[in-house]
């Protein structure tokens, strides 16, 4: 049966957190393969992805290609097996959040957030939301981070404004996270 993604409208945030639990990544981080090279592949700040100019719309390989990204400490990213480490080009960073769910209100909310990957993440204490340049990020792991596309953050400062924070913020999973540009 092929991948069906996730509608995030049709789960409940117990349903999201039984997927983020059930969806095992490679260990990227622990992997030290010999061989490097070019993978001739670009994520673009839209986060489509391409190899050698060609857009790769199988969503089923993004998926693919995304658990094996990793980010080393001078920001450069890789995919990653045990046999090889081939750079990838990354115009902006790896990830878009395409859909959120959120549950709650205030310091009770949750909010769980649908990326192009697939992938889904919980805005929480590890994954936090941080302004860049006016627009709202979201970390996903180990340096990789996820842009917020414009319906998502629209939607997310919606919920934040209906709560009338002075300082636009919003919470998940006891965490706080501002909307606002820092100064």
């Amino acid at each position: 049966m092929p991948y069906e993604a996730p509608d995030l409208a049709k789960l409940s945030l117990s349903d999201i957190a039984e997927l983020v639990a059930t969806r095992k990544l490679p260990p990227v981080e622990s992997w030290t393969p010999d061989q490097t090279g070019d993978s001739e592949m670009r994520i673009s700040a839209d986060g489509k992805w391409y190899h050698q100019g060609g857009e790769i719309k199988r969503p089923a390989m993004v998926r693919a290609f995304s658990s094996l990204l990793l980010c080393d400490a001078d920001v450069k990213y890789w995919l990653v097996t045990p046999q090889q480490k081939l750079s990838i080009a990354v115009d902006d960073v790896p990830f878009i959040a395409v859909e959120l769910q959120s549950e709650g209100a205030g310091k009770e909310r949750t909010l769980a957030f649908r990326l192009n990957s697939d992938d889904l993440v919980f805005a929480d204490a590890d994954h936090t939301i941080e302004m860049r340049g006016g627009l709202p990020y979201l970390h996903v792991r180990a340096g990789l981070w996820a842009k917020l596309a414009r319906p998502v953050y629209y939607e997310l400062a919606n919920l934040a404004l209906a709560e009338a924070s002075k300082d636009v913020t919003i919470w998940s999973k006891g965490a706080q996270f501002s909307l606002m540009a820092p100064a």
